[in-house]
């Protein structure tokens, strides 16, 4: 015996012996009688054995048949199993997610909670952190999509939106006679270059009071009144409030908050990201901070 049992000729047999005909047997699987015939006789040969004893009346195993009855329905039970197993396997997805650490407080978290609701076959790894070191962890392969603030001179990218940065304060003014103190986050930073780079342009005197790599501890030294920091104003953590137009601090102008991906086209989950952070900008902007 060297050819296999193939399942398409079990199944003909088993079908042949529980319906006691090859024409019901046939009607039963959809198939010509013809068909049913050559599958029993293919796996007589297979076995090296007569399975069926026919007559002008009826069809019944012999003796080897009913053994070969016994392996069938085996085989064919795991035949079932194997294939249930691996057609319901739903392969998963990595998706490797920056986010820019200005969107902590905004409604990004409620924005990825609804885009795993919708896709539960990805694994989505988020990182935060500052917008230039996400550039680079996209650039260097470690990460597939980032959200974060434009990087001068890098035209890659969907905008979401564009925002004003503005000097953010606590109730405790500064002395205009003093060195402006900055609450900053650690270089490289683009909202860190960028007030920096004001001020000096306005010939303004300067110091840094609080470096934080977190908007937590930004909000935490700028609550307490040891300076302002530069921040987008539809980003603002609550309890600060923006001191532009009463410090008499040069303008900063103007933050595009982008959507990067590793790839020229993105596919699949990061383009589903990347489509659901430009559609929904308006609501990260707004955010839980202000009660929504």
């Amino acid at each position: 015996m060297s050819e296999p049992f193939e399942p398409v000729l079990l199944r003909s047999f088993v079908a042949v012996v529980e319906a006691g005909g090859f024409t019901r047997a046939a009607a039963g699987l959809g198939l010509g009688q013809p068909a049913v015939s050559q599958h029993v006789r293919k796996l007589e040969k297979a076995a090296g054995r007569q399975l069926l004893r026919r007559d002008t009346h009826s069809v019944a195993p012999t003796a080897d048949g009913e053994a070969m009855l016994g392996f069938a329905r085996q085989i064919l039970a795991a035949d079932a199993r194997a294939r249930g197993f691996f057609g319901g396997t739903v392969v998963r997805e990595r998706l490797r997610f920056g986010a820019s650490e200005d969107f902590v407080l905004s409604g990004l978290p409620g924005l990825l909670r609804d885009f795993v609701r919708g896709h539960q076959s990805v694994d989505l790894e988020l990182t935060v952190g500052l917008s230039e070191l996400l550039y680079e962890q996209l650039d260097h392969g470690a990460l597939d999509l980032i959200f974060c603030k434009r990087r001068e001179g890098d035209e890659r990218g969907r905008s979401v939106w564009h925002d004003e940065i503005g000097w953010i304060g606590g109730e405790r003014a500064h002395d205009p006679d003093q060195p402006v103190p900055l609450v900053l986050y650690p270089p490289p930073s683009v909202s860190r270059e960028l007030a920096i780079a004001t001020l000096d342009r306005a010939g303004r005197a300067w110091r840094i009071a609080c470096t934080s790599g977190s908007l937590s501890g930004l909000s935490a030294a700028v609550q307490a009144g040891l300076g302002v920091m530069p921040h987008s104003r539809s980003l603002m953590p609550a309890g600060l409030v923006d001191v532009t137009a009463t410090s008499g601090l040069p303008a900063l102008g103007e933050v595009e908050f982008v959507v990067v991906g590793s790839a020229r086209r993105l596919r699949g989950a990061a383009a589903d990201l990347a489509q659901a952070l430009v559609e929904g900008g308006a609501r990260l902007a707004a955010g839980p901070r202000r009660g929504r």
